[in-house]
């Protein structure tokens, strides 16, 4: 558990323009994975990207600090080399069981701008897949996925943290009813994504004409017909759009997919007000300067965030309950982490135990014993080794309680004062299984 590192920003540090010098756009993720993984020089590397958060979750090398990697990462991903302590300004880092908690709760919904959203876990799930597909999920990622899932879903089944207006999505739908219940009209959703299904749905229960527009028409054409609605390509919809009411932006551009021509056609093709954005992309996905300069009304993620957030301090303690939730998966987790770093050292311990048994009765066998037959000879062997199985069952029991309780890096101390040849042995056991990064006082 000590080599895994979280690194990222929030919608707590910088807003929504910060979080956009970090977001690498949906559709270049698959490629830029196994660069970053090489750059950062790990083998196991996931990047998680929201509309309110950037992170990365990575296994560290077991030498290179922490402080190291968020350098590293900050360049990766903003382009620009880390000067005055730009990174650790930036950037929040949290190491070993800090970082598994961490990520439990962001999994949990329960570091959310609103406590409770449940897209989290569909985005964490996405992350981790498109991570696997590259080969860079291994032992310690996929378990720590399997915790974190597991977890999620406990949260969401037993503490009602599900109930009112968990999804930024609800919130955004909110304002897209306010102003047809003043205006009716159609609804225009662009981009296909969690966002604009789970808009979908709602609106199409409301009976509004919907729109759904996107760079590939197919995959329009499908979320179109599934909840009633046209489709229509992002091209034709920037040069020759319909009137509509209102324009739900949610798509996964690096830059804007609406510029100020596209929306001084939008507006003369409104049949009264001009139409009203709600825009959940990071970056934005039709510039706040644009939309103030035609007099347009445009609702971004920093005004969604913020009302999400409010009361988040009364809500998370009306899910007390989550965060009990929270703590036996890390229990579950440190036990699993440090059964699998300690259960090489154990099998060395064991099998030495038993090569000391053979020899001393190898021994016994030539010197006062050479008499005997040899059917005798190994049934006193097969007694050896028994004897040296139970002999040994007493210390590895203390050994695997050491390893869940302290990490096994005390195992590896617990044998300091070993016999030279056995303490070198452990030690080799110990650097394949992994041993923990270098962490800093106050990464």
């Amino acid at each position: 558990m000590e080599r895994i590192g979280v690194f990222g920003l929030s919608w707590k540090q910088g807003g929504t323009e910060s979080l956009a010098r970090f977001t690498v756009p949906v559709d270049q993720r698959p490629e830029c994975l196994t660069p970053l993984a090489d750059q950062l020089g790990v083998g196991e590397l996931v990047y998680l990207a929201t509309c309110n958060r950037v992170e990365v979750i990575l296994v560290g090398d077991g030498l290179t600090s922490m402080s190291e990697y968020r350098d590293r990462i900050y360049e990766a991903l903003s382009g620009e080399v880390p000067t005055n302590g730009d990174a650790k300004k930036t950037l929040k880092a949290w190491a070993g069981e800090g970082a598994v908690e961490h990520f439990f709760m962001v999994a949990s919904g329960l570091d959310s701008a609103r406590p409770g959203e449940t897209e989290i876990l569909g985005q964490v799930k996405a992350a981790f897949k498109m991570s696997h597909r590259a080969g860079l999920v291994g032992a310690r990622l996929n378990k720590l996925n399997q915790e974190a899932v597991r977890v999620a879903r406990r949260v969401h089944q037993s503490t009602g943290v599900n109930s009112g207006k968990t999804s930024l999505a609800n919130i955004a739908v909110d304002h897209l009813r306010d102003r047809l219940a003043q205006n009716p009209g159609g609804v225009a959703l662009v981009g296909v994504s969690d966002m604009t299904r789970a808009a979908a749905s709602e609106l199409s229960r409301d009976g509004v004409p919907l729109t759904v527009v996107n760079r590939t028409l197919k995959k329009a054409e499908v979320l179109a017909e599934k909840f009633g609605g046209q489709a229509c390509s992002l091209e034709s919809f920037q040069n020759t759009p319909p009137p509509v009411e209102a324009i739900l932006l949610a798509t996964g551009s690096k830059i804007p997919v609406l510029n100020r021509g596209h929306l001084e056609l939008l507006m003369s093709r409104a049949e009264e007000n001009s139409p009203l954005i709600v825009d959940m992309c990071v970056p934005p996905n039709a510039l706040p300067e644009d939309t103030v300069a035609l007099g347009i009304q445009r609702i971004g993620m920093d005004e969604i965030i913020t009302e999400a957030s409010q009361n988040r301090e009364a809500r998370l303690v009306e899910m007390a309950g989550a965060r009990i939730c929270v703590d036996e998966a890390l229990e579950d987790l440190r036990n699993w982490m440090a059964e699998r770093n300690v259960a090489p050292m154990v099998v060395e311990l064991r099998d030495r135990f038993r090569q000391n048994a053979r020899e001393q009765v190898d021994k016994l066998l030539d010197r006062k014993l050479a008499h005997l037959e040899e059917e005798d000879r190994g049934e006193i062997r097969e007694w050896a080794d028994s004897l040296a199985r139970r002999l040994a069952h007493i210390p590895l029991v203390g050994i695997r309680s050491l390893a869940v309780k302290k990490g096994p890096e005390s195992v590896e101390a617990f044998f300091g004062a070993a016999d030279e040849l056995l303490h070198d042995e452990l030690g080799k056991v110990a650097d394949r299984v992994g041993r923990p990064p270098v962490i800093e006082e106050g990464c």
